[in-house]
């Protein structure tokens, strides 16, 4: 099993390294407009909790990039399913559902850290301090590893490599921006505040944010993430059976 995670998990990382030039570049495009769009705008003039807005955003930055780039082997699946037909190979090969998800989960959240370390130095410029100890760290690799689960296992469900656009506008980029990326979310309504606190990333960025501005993080994200996480995981070893048969 193990050399069959190991095998997956090369071939993405191959393709990651003769990408990689481009790929940096994509991952710190949008952090970068975040940040001088929204940063320079507000400046000091909005603040929370004592923080100023750029304090703010970067945590959220950092959960939005972990989704988002743990996601995006989502794509990369599909054009491997529906184009290069190496899902085929993969059946074909002695290789486990279980090692294949495995696998591309683990470069998912691969992704995901290099996105993170890209937008932490980012942040270095514009003189943000703030602390990344082992609760941040342990808060975005368990975001990524929920949104690269649920890559595998939403890759697995599309009929064709267009549909995966639909899934990306309906279900990540709406909770980008709801998440509590760009905006506290007990500032909204009560109502609306019960229906964000289902979503993941609101999870997420609460727990990174709070250990980035050494507060103590809600201890629910960290049984939040995980377990759901975990249930997707297993969703995706379904997708993956049920793809294959």
């Amino acid at each position: 099993m193990m050399h069959g995670i190991i095998a997956v998990y090369l071939r993405e990382m191959l393709i990651l390294k003769r990408r990689l030039k481009r790929q940096l570049s994509g991952m710190a495009i949008s952090p970068l407009l975040y940040l001088i769009a929204f940063g320079y705008a507000m400046g000091d003039a909005v603040q929370f909790n004592g923080h100023t807005y750029l304090e703010f955003l970067i945590p959220g930055l950092v959960a939005m990039g972990s989704m988002t780039q743990s996601f995006s082997i989502a794509s990369d699946i599909n054009v491997a399913r529906f184009y290069w037909c190496i899902f085929e190979e993969f059946q074909a090969a002695p290789i486990s559902n279980f090692a294949y998800v495995t696998g591309e989960v683990l470069s998912g959240m691969t992704r995901a850290l290099l996105a993170i370390i890209v937008i932490l130095a980012l942040g270095l410029p514009f003189g943000v301090v703030l602390y990344y100890g082992p609760l941040f760290w342990l808060a975005a690799i368990l975001n990524s590893f929920v949104f690269a689960s649920l890559a595998v296992a939403l890759a697995m469900l599309v009929k064709s490599h267009a549909d995966q656009s639909l899934l990306t506008n309906f279900v990540i980029t709406p909770m980008a921006f709801l998440g509590g990326t760009f905006f506290p979310v007990d500032r909204l309504p009560m109502w609306a505040q019960k229906i964000l606190f289902l979503l993941p990333l609101t999870h997420a960025s609460k727990a990174i944010r709070a250990v980035a501005l050494s507060e103590i993080p809600d201890w629910r994200a960290y049984l939040v993430l995980p377990v759901t996480g975990v249930l997707i995981f297993i969703f995706a070893l379904r997708s993956v059976k049920h793809a294959r048969d």
